[in-house]
């Protein structure tokens, strides 16, 4: 156990994580020439299209260090987007110590911040590197300090290192091997094992991914899964190279995969704890924290039919991303589907974006919004996540929304335009901290439901880039919330209805009737679009009727012949008004979505 190191890297987005991580790679020989490609263990065609990490990555190298001894590195490469910080705490709960990475162009940004202090919380042993010194850009002596002061380390615990041109890599190692301690734990004593991951092979079931605490694990024994309380015999058990490699035994302090033959996605969870059937441990090891999602939305098949299929992929992906949660809710406009939790907005795109590639399924998904809490006037509380949850206004006493505390870290010179940004999305400044002299910290409190649709796009134009943002969950606060429900020809369509705050509703709601003006087709009747809060209409539009020349037999003759024409077609139009349905075609649901 003395000569195995557990370790990942963190880093704010872009900082150069998965780059480095291929040179350690590259330096050990684990991946050889001829498979070796940029970004190796960025293994989703998503996540080389689009440049980011969103999978926590494991991968056992070997490394000889210069005092003669074979030592055994288990890396873990993070995501380091704001969205994806749950796959960061399951990393770090697995290591003992952490690279921590910072861009010596950029220097320290929000998420370096908030990466680092859950590495404290769980007292790794952080390893500063200064990244992308080869560039022109690189302000080596300003960020070294910013390091130095969030830190409080040396200037010599600060090891330089280019990702791109591999210099500092055998410096890093040596650190390694030096600072990061071994795993504690002790081989004899009864099998206590944390699963950080899993995924499905379609093949061969459930495979899950675990780091041993204690014990030892060898291939056959019969183990038991303490939460779901499942037993199962370990068919496979091995270490994580660049493909997988079977070992006949695995002990305290490794990192490894199992294979059970489990083919119910259900009947394993990531933060579980595995211990051995005959001798099990005294307690199941404290996992993560259970996640909470930011954002809501509902997804629906395409096809009624494609129900079941839709379920099955939700589960298969949740083991893959455990960070995703849903629950079955149905809808009139778009019938049975799933009100799927995000951690935000680029967590759904992915998730959209997986269930099409990995899983062919095309869906549709509602307006994006949080969860509130209401009380009505009886005085019961309960949670809203759909806004057909809340109760008429003459039933309600209260409704209370989600804040978050906004910490956006930029230039001086754009702070009069993230000011005026967080204040028209209801924000106020609490903290205005220069971190240097050309780094200023701003915090805000803010509705979390601000910032979900365009908030993130928005600060990074107008700072050209240069500001940083990260949040954390602060508590409910009382809010002026009204649901604003859209109606055509005066019956509601549900799947267009959302929660705002009373002082946007009648900006949002004109929006939308104008887009649906846009998008529907017209009929042989006259439609109203109207957007209104409980039984006053706030905005309308009048989609004009598609309109027959009735007249057009008519040539010469007395004008009352063609007026009892017109007459009869005026009556017509107002009865199959009465009668007709207006059908919203899937692809206005689309791009009302798409709304600024």
């Amino acid at each position: 156990m003395k000569n195995i190191r557990n370790f990942c890297v963190i880093a704010h987005i872009d900082h150069g994580k998965s780059t480095l991580s291929d040179r350690l790679l590259e330096f050990t020989k684990t991946i050889e020439e001829r498979q070796m490609q940029a970004q190796a263990l960025d293994d989703m065609d998503l996540e080389r299209e689009r440049g980011i990490t969103i999978k926590s990555h494991a991968i056992q190298m070997y490394y000889d260090h210069e005092d003669g001894e074979q030592y055994t590195f288990n890396l873990i490469d993070t995501p380091g987007h704001v969205d994806f910080s749950y796959e960061v705490s399951r990393s770090i709960a697995a290591c003992e110590g952490a690279l921590l990475l910072v861009d010596a162009t950029q220097g320290i940004q929000a998420q370096t911040i908030s990466n680092l202090y859950l590495a404290i919380d769980h007292d790794l042993e952080i390893i500063p590197i200064l990244n992308k010194i080869d560039m022109d850009s690189a302000m080596i002596d300003e960020v070294s300090e910013q390091v130095m002061d969030l830190i409080g380390c040396d200037l010599d615990d600060i090891i330089l290192a280019s990702g791109k041109t591999g210099q500092g890599v055998p410096d890093i190692m040596t650190a390694i091997v030096d600072r990061i301690p071994a795993p504690e734990g002790d081989p004899e004593a009864p099998l206590q094992t944390l699963i950080f991951d899993s995924m499905f092979n379609p093949y061969r079931g459930v495979v899950a991914y675990f780091r041993i605490m204690n014990g030892t694990l060898r291939k056959g024994d019969s183990v038991r899964f303490v939460n779901t309380g499942k037993e199962y015999n370990a068919d496979e058990i091995g270490v994580l190279r660049h493909t997988q490699e079977p070992q006949k035994v695995l002990a305290a302090g490794n990192v490894g995969y199992i294979i059970t033959g489990i083919k119910e996605s259900k009947e394993i969870k990531v933060g579980d704890t595995i211990t051995h059937k005959e001798r099990p441990c005294q307690e199941a090891i404290k996992g993560f924290e259970d996640v909470k999602p930011m954002v809501f939305a509902g997804i629906f098949p395409l096809d009624n039919d494609d129900f079941e299929d839709l379920r099955d992929s939700l589960e298969k992906l949740q083991l893959n991303d455990a960070s995703l949660t849903f629950e079955p809710e149905t809808s009139a406009a778009l019938g049975f589907g799933f009100r799927c939790g995000f951690l935000g907005m680029l967590h759904l795109e992915i998730v959209q974006e997986r269930l099409f590639r990995e899983f062919n399924q095309d869906v549709i998904t509602t307006v994006p919004n949080v969860s509130y809490i209401a009380q009505n006037t009886k005085g019961e509380t309960f949670t809203v996540r759909t806004p057909s949850e809340l109760p008429d206004n003459n039933l309600l006493n209260y409704v209370e929304e989600p804040y978050i505390r906004a910490q956006i870290i930029t230039k001086p010179d754009y702070i009069g335009t993230i000011m005026t940004l967080c204040m028209e999305k209801r924000g106020t400044l609490t903290k205005q901290v220069y971190l240097t002299t050309d780094r200023v910290e701003l915090t805000f409190d803010m509705p979390l439901a601000e910032i979900v649709f365009d908030f993130y796009d928005r600060l990074k134009s107008l700072s050209r880039g240069y500001a940083s943002f990260d949040y954390q969950p602060l508590d409910y606060r009382k809010s002026d919330l009204v649901k604003m429900d859209i109606k055509l020809n005066g019956e509601n369509v549900d799947a267009l209805s959302a929660l705002v705050h009373r002082t946007k509703a009648e900006a949002f709601g004109r929006k939308i009737c104008k887009k649906l003006k846009e998008l529907l087709h017209r009929q042989q009747f006259m439609i109203a679009i109207q957007a209104a809060v409980g039984a006053k209409v706030i905005a309308r539009e009048t989609l004009s009727a598609l309109r027959k020349d009735v007249t057009a037999k008519c040539y010469g003759g007395d004008i009352t012949r063609k007026r009892k024409l017109l007459e009869k077609q005026k009556a017509g139009k107002r009865k199959m008004r009465q009668f007709g349905k207006v059908e919203v075609p899937q692809k206005a649901f689309l791009d009302v979505l798409k709304l600024d």
